[in-house]
């Protein structure tokens, strides 16, 4: 019952990518659908995306290991959703553009900040390859299949039904993930290991006062948890991609609203799963918790409900962080390292992305099929996304909101801004020899804002013509092409 029902929701997956095929007219569709979702839609997609394997296995393991205080990173995520919606997701709409680094060079003007598309194309891709090898091991377990077996099987279905729809079909997907992942957890996970535990009594008997204690997890995690996950939601293309499709700023700004505070809820709902399942659960492995509760609690057929929950919560996060590499693939990277190479894009054809819809999907499925390769031979590549994690938010931050916040800054402090915070994030790795400690983001940050401050206060200002068509989308006023 359990294989039948994943296999069912495999099988809807690609069902609702064709449905997205029809309204695909062209690479608006593709990228951004259309730029028409509503409140309803955009809500739950941008849930979708932000709440992957670590909010939800994760999660849940976290729980397992330090009660309540488990909830800090997915709060986390979900205060950076909210600061995104209310602070600046209603001017990024109005923008009109497909990615992070054409609002680089629409806000200052320089070509060369095109550069941060590599680093967005670093993350989104090892964040596409770590949610497949996450929900592989779902695969694995109930099918009995190989390890690369399923990574393939995940790897092609994400694949297919992204570049057959684009995002109209990873939206579609999303509200059946959104609702599958709102049952698995609220409905079914959450209520049967309460009740498991003994409820709330129980649980203060078995594992004590400790479970229900906020800053168990430890006050420096706590902290990086903001740094890291909160700013990253700020400019990942990832999330940027899904405000884009919103129909206006206020359902940007709400409907984003929406999804934070439900992020709240579902942070704290896997931290009580998690605290409830470590009065009755003995496992060597946090991570394993989520499906040890599901083996040995649930009913069959329910079981299978809350599996396909977290492989739904995993997919949403994979097919939005592949579309997401494809757009900066070829509306960034491709121009930059044409131009390297002395070539140029004809008319803006390569730095447009809204040229024609079989080119996009082509990028889909190359940059797809890399996906399923990486997963397939890498066991762990959680130290390959906490650098692209890092550089990220060290290297890109400052630039990115201070566009938004700091009219006198410059193209050149920008530019500076992102060349020495990342290496500086890079290098203090090299220095400190751990790619997962905090000391490397919090020196990149420190002296990518240093640095952005000071060369553009010695740069003469952003040239006024720029700022006037900065401005003017600001406003919502009519665009140019983002090429221009």
């Amino acid at each position: 019952m359990d294989i039948a029902i994943i296999v069912v929701y495999l099988v809807a997956m690609l069902a609702f990518g064709w449905w997205g095929k029809t309204r695909t007219v062209d690479s608006a569709d593709f990228l951004v659908a259309g730029r028409r979702l509503g409140p309803v839609l955009y809500t739950g997609t941008m849930a979708a995306v932000v709440l992957g394997g670590a909010s939800t296995v994760g999660g849940v393991g976290l729980g397992y290991t330090y009660g309540l205080s488990g909830m800090w990173l997915v709060v986390a995520i979900a205060v950076g959703v909210l600061a995104l919606s209310l602070g600046f997701a209603g001017r990024i709409q109005r923008l009109r553009v497909y990615t992070v680094a054409q609002m680089l060079r629409l806000r200052y003007g320089v070509d060369a900040t095109a550069a941060s598309g590599l680093v967005m194309a670093a993350y989104t891709l090892m964040l596409s390859v770590t949610s497949t090898i996450a929900y592989a091991t779902v695969f694995n377990v109930l099918f009995g299949t190989g390890r690369t077996l399923s990574v393939v099987i995940g790897g092609v279905t994400v694949m297919a039904y992204s570049a057959i729809g684009g995002m109209w079909s990873i939206t579609l997907t999303d509200m059946v993930q959104f609702v599958l992942k709102t049952i698995g957890v609220f409905a079914l996970l959450l209520p049967f290991t309460w009740v498991e535990a003994g409820g709330y009594d129980g649980i203060r008997e078995r594992a004590g006062d400790a479970a229900f204690d906020l800053g168990a997890i430890g006050t420096g995690t706590i902290i990086t948890f903001f740094v890291v996950y909160t700013l990253g939601m700020l400019i990942g293309q990832d999330i940027w991609q899904r405000v884009f499709t919103a129909r206006s700023p206020e359902v940007a700004r709400w409907g984003g609203t929406a999804a934070g505070i439900y992020c709240l809820l579902y942070g704290v709902a896997g931290a009580l799963i998690g605290t409830a399942a470590s009065t009755f659960l003995e496992v060597e492995v946090s991570d394993d918790v989520y499906a040890q509760i599901a083996e040995s609690i649930l009913p069959v057929g329910v079981s299978g409900l809350v599996l396909a929950a977290a492989v739904a919560a995993m997919m949403s996060t994979a097919s939005g962080a592949l579309i997401a590499t494809a757009t900066v693939a070829r509306a960034d990277v491709r121009p930059l390292l044409a131009g390297l190479v002395g070539r140029s894009a004809p008319d803006g054809a390569e730095v447009d992305p809204e040229r024609d819809v079989q080119a996009n999907r082509a990028y889909v499925v190359v940059l797809g099929v890399a996906v399923i390769v990486i997963a397939s031979l890498l066991d762990d590549v959680v130290a390959a996304l906490t650098i692209a994690y890092d550089i990220l938010v060290g290297g890109l931050l400052v630039a990115i909101l201070g566009g938004f916040l700091w009219r006198r800054a410059t193209g050149a402090g920008a530019l500076w801004s992102m060349g020495v915070g990342t290496s500086v994030t890079l290098g203090t790795m090299a220095v400190v020899g751990d790619v997962l400690a905090n000391e490397p983001i919090y020196y990149g940050l420190a002296s990518s804002l240093v640095v952005y401050v000071v060369v553009s206060l010695l740069t003469r200002p952003t040239q006024p013509e720029v700022l006037e068509e900065w401005e003017t989308r600001l406003a919502g006023g009519a665009a140019r092409t983002p090429s221009s």
